[in-house]
């Protein structure tokens, strides 16, 4: 009997809505992209964009700017990271979290992942006190938030000011505080494969009126930052315009047209992919060789990707059920690749920051299996996903016994 192969694509997004559809057009006929580029009397979209997110996280600021890295290293340098400089990060995340720690000429120092896929608590005790870093850029990889409470409290203890990657936790929260409100600052990315989508472009917020004006600033405001809604007062400008560095880096009013809808249907779309997570996560439930990765109750998801563990698997059994997957359409990321692959990296990969031993880490990233969910998959499309990696999870495990 033929096995059953899923025919959809793991790439492909939703349709942009309409509402953004036509506000993009609008925004072209105006044949004003730049954000500063307005009419007597208009607002803009971008300025718009600003303060609907700001509302949606309950910052007090925000910051629409050209991608989610552009976010990341802004941030760092809004609270004056430089050349020299510690900065911690987690172990297990992708290329631009340590690219922008880099970009600053700071020092990447990694942390350890648990086998929840978050920053390891005590090993980031341990690298505050010996690093002497005053800074960590913590990414919520893959959607997973660390007990953020026990991070704070670690954070204070160390002096440690807490920069939030948020790219895969717009609209996530632990105990009720949205992703991206613990931290002196959040960062977020509208990349395609993000949870609202405009190609590229991301946020920051802050509450600090004075790390805004320099974010602001750097972004490439000129002197033309009494535009933005969603900052501080103009008298915080005065204080850092002079000495804040123009590294461009600005969202355009197109972006933000198609943004904005997007950002208004979002709570709708994160209870569906929390159906769809729901969903692969029973159905990869109780596989002998696979472990599923349990979510704590005090975190609530946004399911755009599901990830599972293989402990102990040899590379040559994983790179197996890739290709077995990959013949029945089912296509699956692993980060325990000796070599980068697409988007998929593992921070021995990354040969400017300095060589690090990670061995927690580098177990647990050798059995570590990642697939998106787009939101074109129906649920029946995810039951078929679940069933081809069952039957070759299985297959495999009792070949390995025999």
């Amino acid at each position: 009997m033929e096995k059953p192969v899923f025919t959809g694509s793991f790439t492909q997004q939703e349709p942009i809505p309409e509402a953004a559809i036509a506000a993009a057009v609008a925004v072209m006929r105006a044949g004003r992209l730049h954000r500063y580029n307005l009419a007597p009397g208009e607002e803009g979209e971008v300025a718009v964009l600003e303060r609907e997110f700001a509302a949606f996280t309950g910052a007090r600021y925000a910051l629409a700017v050209a991608s989610g890295g552009y976010a990341m290293g802004c941030a760092l340098r809004a609270l004056g990271v430089g050349a020299g400089d510690k900065v911690l990060s987690n172990g297990f995340t992708l290329a631009p979290v340590p690219g922008a720690i880099a970009s600053v000429g700071a020092t990447p120092v990694f942390v350890e992942v648990t086998d929840a896929l978050t920053i390891d608590l005590d090993d980031l005790a341990t690298k505050a006190a010996a690093s002497g870093a005053k800074t960590l850029l913590l990414s919520h990889m893959r959607g997973h938030i660390c007990d953020m409470d026990r991070l704070m409290a670690i954070a204070a203890a160390h002096g440690l000011r807490v920069i939030e990657d948020c790219a895969h936790t717009m609209g996530a929260a632990w105990k009720g505080v949205p992703s991206g409100r613990h931290g002196v600052l959040g960062c977020y990315s509208t990349q395609t494969y993000k949870h609202i989508n405009s190609g590229e472009g991301g946020f920051l917020i802050t509450d600090d009126p004075e790390i805004m004006a320099r974010a602001v600033m750097l972004s490439g405001s000129y002197m033309l930052y009494g535009k933005h809604t969603a900052a501080p007062a103009p008298e915080m400008f005065e204080k850092v315009k002079y000495d804040t560095p123009n590294i461009s880096g600005r969202m355009d009013h197109l972006r933000a047209a198609i943004l904005r809808p997007q950002l208004a249907e979002l709570p709708v779309q994160v209870m569906r992919w929390n159906m769809l997570y729901r969903m692969m996560e029973a159905g990869l439930r109780n596989i002998a060789g696979l472990r599923i990765v349990e979510r704590p109750p005090q975190e609530s998801i946004v399911g755009s990707s599901f990830q599972f563990l293989l402990p102990e698997w040899p590379a040559d059994r994983v790179r197996a059920l890739l290709a077995a997957c990959a013949a029945r359409g089912v296509e699956l990321k692993w980060f325990g690749a000796a070599e980068p692959v697409a988007f998929t990296s593992r921070y021995d990969s990354w040969r400017y920051a300095p060589a690090q031993s990670l061995p927690r880490t580098d177990a647990i990233l050798a059995g570590l299996i990642d697939m998106r969910l787009p939101l074109t998959f129906s649920e029946a499309d995810v039951a078929l996903i679940a069933s081809i990696i069952r039957d070759e999870v299985m297959g495999l495990t009792v070949q390995a016994a025999e």
